[in-house]
This record gives C-alpha cells, structure tokens and sequence, in this order.
C-alpha cells in the first residue's frame, strides 16, 4: 500500500441507496475518562454521510448508536444493518479503547467498562464476526476512532494500553474488507478539545467537507485515509498519532464520496409533494365513531366504558404517598411525591447548555424556593436555579458561574479537577465547599465570581486512590454535607475502600467528617460506615440536624432494569470512629450506623397515560432516572404536612438523549 493520493478514475462506486451505516460512539463512561468528544463525532460524521453533496446515504440506512450499556446493544446494530446491505456495511466507533492483557485483543469499551476486566467491554472478535458472518454485502468497512485522554492515559501500563492497530486483522478472512483506525497499536488518538471532534474524526470529516483540490471526481476510502493522515501529521499532536488501514481486494480504491473541491454541490430540487393528511384529518373520522360507540355502550350497556374512557382521558397526576411506612405508623407513609419538572431538560441559557447536574443546595425557602446546581462537567459550572414551590414546581435557570482558580485562570482538563459530585453551600451563603471524584478533593469557591478561595481541604491518605490509598478508580467522594450550625462537614465515599469490600452484597460505605467553622479550615476528625443497600452506591447525603443525623441518597443502575433510587435516614451520633481500622470486612455489626428506610422513588405513582411526559431510562418506572443530587428544606410549620420536610431531587442526565435532567419535589417525615 502506497500513501498516494494521485488523480485517477473512480473504480466501481459505493452506491449510498444500497449501503447501510452504523455509527457507534461511547462518551459517558462510569469508570474511565468521559470523552465529550465523542458526541460532536457522530453527529458531524452523520451530517456528512447523509449530506447528498458529500455521499447522501438515507437517513433510513444510517443508525447511530450512543452509549450501549451492553455487548448485545453494540453489536446488534451492526447484523440488523448488515441484513439490510446488499453495496457496502460500513461500522464505525469511537471511545476508549482496552487490550485484553491475557488474549492481547482489542476490547471496544461501554459506559460501564472497567479497566482489566475485559468482560465489562466488547471483544474486537465480536465485532468482526458480526460484520464477517451477516448480510451479503459485497464490501464492508470498519473505521475505528479509539482514544483515551488525560489521567487515564497518563496512568495506563504497557500491558493496559490501547491497541487500535490490532483490529487491522480484525476483517482478513472478509471478502472485500477496508479497515482504517486512527493511531498504531501503541500510540494514543487525540481529542484535544472536548467542544470539538476527536482529531482523526475532525479531520476526516474536514477531508469530506472540503475535499482535495486536483483529485479525482469520487473520493475513495483510501484517499481520505491519505488525506486525514496528512491532516494529523501537520497538527504535530504532543504524542504522534498515526493513523493506519489495511485493503483488502482493492475496496479502498472503490468511489466512495463526492469531491466537493472538483464537482459542484448537489441542488435538490423541491418537487410537488401530494397531499399528506393532517392528524386531524387522519382521525377525525375514527375519533367520532368511537366517541358515538362509546356514548352508545355507555346508554345502552351501563356506564363502565364511559368510566374507562374518562380515566384514559384525565390520567392521575404523577403524584401521592409513597409506599414506605412509617416505623411508628404501618398505615402512614414516610414519604409524598408532590411534583416532578423536565422544564430544563436539554435546554440551554446564554448558549451554554444545562447538564450533568450532580449536586443541589437551597439558597432560599418560602413560597419561591430558590437553589444552586452544580454540573459535574469539565470546567465546572455552577447554575443558579429557581424551584418555585414545592407543591407545583416552576424551573427556571439562571446565567451558570464557571469555577476557576484563585486567580481566575482555568483549572487543566488533564489535571486533578473535574468531576464534581457534591456541593455545600456555607452559612453566610457566599462560598461553596465543591467535591469531586478527580483528585479527590474538596475546595472552596466564592459563589459570586466562581473563584477559588483558600487552599483544598485535606484528604486522608487512606481515602484516597492507589498508591496511597484504597479508594475505587472513579467512585471517591460523591457526597458531601452540611450540619445546620456549619461545624461539621460530612464527605461521603461512593463504594467501598478496596480494603473494606461489602457484606453479603452491601457495601461497605465510609463517610469522614471535618470539624471547623464556615469559611474557615475543616480538620477530618472520625470516621464512620454504614451498609448501603444490596447493590447500591452512595449518591448524595444531606444532614438533618447537628448531631450526625444525615439522609443518604443511593442509587444503582442496570442495564434492561433501569435505575433504583432509595433514601435512608442515618444516624452517626452513636456510631464509633472507624479511623484506625485499616479494613471493615468482617468487623461486627455494631461499628455500622443505624439507618431507616424513608424514600423508594419506584414506590412512588407515576400517575396515568401521560402523566410523565418524558418517560426516564428506566422502563418499569417512568419517573426514574439517575437521580444524584439532594436538597433538604426545614420542616413546614403549618399545613397538611406540618412537621415534615420538604426534599428536592435532581437527576444527572449524563449529557444523554437517553437521560433526562429531572427535578422532583417530595415531602417526608423523619424521626427525630
């Protein structure tokens, strides 16, 4: 193979009509670094294969696949499109890419991919079994953009690094195969700007975008591949990245996309359309047979069918008791959903757009409640939100504060900031206390202008990742709360230590407090555990009062089940110093603070057909999500609820289409 890139005529055309396209890309990862990248992939990568002044391949012929938590979901795509191709299959992914250490094979990551255990990713032999051995189309093309970023890569050993090259083989026993991959077996991709395409992306879809002055009328695959490594070379990533391809039987010589630099773009003309009935139109008729048949069933056979048509028409509000008892009341619920709002679900306010909210604390209370979100995204940002009222919830969003270091410079993407998970609001209510899973580490930031004020709060070693510590890779402090009086500052870990595991299923949860003032040092102090619920990971916590008394929120999510959120009350003023011990497993019971059950989200009615607009990812419940931040409220002082507290939930979307940002608003008795 040569890297020319000569004019010459085009050899035997892919025809977009008889083609079909899988796009896959994984940006949000639990376990390694979210590549933002990913998302501006595909949809470029998309617009350029449908644009028909580029190649025009229907939209009908092109899947795009965002996230898939399973191996099924990743390749299932790729057979359903390799039945419908009878040109070409053309599978392209981007995210993460792992070596299996044991089988030196090439693992496709998924959201919940963990490095060294090559059973959370997908094999590059499923891939190419799925391409190879479904359809009869006569070509197929693989094009993989797999990349790592930042600390993860810095972090990698030799046996742990991508290796990008080795699907190159992937595809030999395929008859007419072209594979193009974005870096060597060795060498890392590049996504150098999170707002932007991955470099090999970015510059593949430039190549097809702009095209190549003095070259044939069709571009082929193989003039792309010259033209992005090209492209690559000039930009003199600080690691080269070199992309690689391998033909086999001349397909990367094959037509593929119009040269838009040598061919004029494609006018489409706008034909007569024949008339397309409205809804309306559509079931104007039926509606007024069925309304007279029902009228007629309900006169004629009793009132019944009328009842049925009445509830399907006026569905009960997503709203009502939640079915957790009370301990001192079997006949009395723990807890009411009172409203739920999707108002800022995907939107946008002064061109920044509203996701990854992690964490949530009250500014103000009353009849206008008023809070301030924190996105767990690179930079940070802080948004201020207005809730309303707890009984009809009324979102609105505010201008977001970026956070920024003490002297108003950016923190590094690739540094030890940013993933920020909880967030405290100090009595004077002028600063924040900021956690994040990076690092870890807890700062403080002046809320009015976001920057930093006054040194990180200290870590204990123990609570840290390795070496110095035991904590799990990305599952450090994601919770973090306040005492009323602002003397005690609780952090809580999101899974157990290493050191610590679970019991039975239940992990084993530490929660280190900090003594100090507001705006003042914090000193850890104690430690102490509690047993999360079976399979569950620590979300959020919110202190009751200042005693130890806390509300943890936890939280787990499986794929085809969805999410489970669940809120116990917790009570750490009895619980011993757990400190010095350097493991927790098989410690007696007595060292675990007590804790009650007040919130299971599934336990709480999601209304009739409608009520919830925007169904969640969870399918057995529509009012689910992942749900990470919490906000207490003080008890009302009159009223049907006199006594209780009002409580406030916001879900993370994780920057998904499949996610929604949610706000839910309950009310919920707790013991004293």
């Amino acid at each position: 193979m040569t890297d020319t890139a000569e004019p010459r005529p085009a050899e035997n055309p892919i025809d977009p009509e008889r083609s079909a396209c899988v796009l896959i890309g994984v940006d949000d990862y639990r376990h390694l670094d979210k590549l933002r990248s990913v998302r501006h992939n595909l949809a470029e990568l998309r617009a350029a294969l449908t644009d028909p002044s580029i190649w025009g391949i229907p939209e009908s012929r092109i899947r795009e696949v965002v996230n898939p938590v399973s191996p099924a979901e990743l390749v299932g795509p790729i057979t359903e499109a390799a039945e419908l191709a009878e040109d070409a299959l053309i599978v392209y992914y981007a995210g993460h890419g792992l070596i299996d250490r044991n089988e030196r094979q090439l693992l496709l990551t998924l959201p919940d991919s963990v490095e060294g255990k090559s059973y959370t990713s997908v094999r590059s032999s499923d891939v190419r079994r799925a391409i190879r051995d479904t359809g009869a189309a006569p070509r197929r093309v693989l094009i993989l953009d797999c990349c790592f970023s930042g600390q993860v890569l810095t972090e990698m050993t030799d046996g742990h690094r991508q290796d990008v090259e080795a699907a190159v083989q992937t595809l030999r026993d395929v008859e007419g195969a072209y594979v193009m991959t974005s870096a060597t077996r060795d060498r890392p991709s590049h996504a150098p700007d999170p707002e932007n395409c991955t470099l090999f992306t970015g510059a593949l879809v430039d190549v097809m975008r702009k095209g190549l002055r003095g070259g044939p009328e069709l571009l082929s695959l193989h003039d792309l591949f010259v033209a992005v490594k090209e492209r690559i070379r000039v930009h003199r990533p600080e690691i080269p990245q070199e992309p690689q391809a391998e033909d086999h039987n001349g397909v990367g010589r094959h037509g593929f996309v119009r040269n838009v630099a040598v061919l004029p773009r494609v006018v489409i003309q706008e034909v007569e359309r024949p008339h397309v009935p409205t809804r309306w139109e559509r079931v104007r008729t039926p509606v007024l047979s069925l309304t007279a048949g029902v009228l007629g069933l309900a006169l004629g056979l009793g009132t019944q069918p009328l009842v049925h048509w009445w509830h399907d028409t006026h569905p009960a509000a997503a709203a009502g008791p939640c079915a957790v008892p009370s301990p001192d009341d079997a006949a009395a619920p723990r807890a009411v959903l009172l409203d739920h709002s999707d108002a800022l679900n995907k939107q946008n306010v002064d061109y920044e757009d509203i996701y990854g909210l992690s964490a949530l604390a009250l500014v103000s209370q009353g009849k206008d409640v008023k809070a301030l979100a924190l996105a767990d995204n690179s930079p940070g940002r802080i948004w201020p939100v207005t809730l309303g009222s707890p009984f009809e919830l009324g979102l609105a969003a505010g201008t977001a504060v970026p956070l920024r270091r003490a002297d108003g410079t950016k923190f590094p993407i690739d540094g030890d900031w940013y993933d920020g998970e909880g967030m405290v609001i100090e009595n004077g209510g002028k600063t924040v206390l900021v956690s994040s899973e990076t690092g870890p580490a807890v700062r403080r930031f002046d809320i009015a202008t976001g920057r930093q004020v006054g040194k990180d709060l200290a870590i204990p070693k123990e609570l840290r990742y390795w070496p110095q510590g035991s904590a799990q890779t990305g599952r450090s402090i994601e919770a973090l709360a306040l005492s009323p009086d602002g003397r005690h500052l609780y952090a809580g870990w999101e899974a157990p230590l290493a050191e610590d595991g679970d019991q039975r299923g239940r992990g084993i949860i530490r929660i280190q407090r900090y003594t100090g003032t507001p705006g003042g040092t914090y000193t850890p102090d104690r430690q102490s555990a509690f047993l999360a619920d079976d399979g569950m990971y620590l979300s959020e916590l919110t202190a009751v009062d200042d005693n130890g008394g806390l509300l943890a929120l936890e939280r787990q999510y499986t794929a085809g089940l969805g999410s489970e959120i669940r809120i116990a009350q917790l009570s750490l003023a009895d619980a011993p110093d757990v400190t010095e011990l350097t493991s927790l497993w098989h410690q007696p019971a007595k060292i675990f603070a007590p804790d009650e059950l007040v919130v299971d989200l599934a336990t709480c009615p999601a209304g009739g057909p409608g009520a919830v607009a925007v169904p969640a990812s969870t399918p057995q419940h529509p009012l689910l999500d992942n749900v990470e931040g919490m906000a207490l409220g003080t008890p009302w002082t009159a009223g049907k609820y006199k006594g209780w507290h009002p409580l406030y939930l916001v879900s993370d979307d994780n920057d998904s289409d499949s996610q929604i940002t949610r706000f839910y608003s309950l009310a919920v008795r707790l013991r004293s």
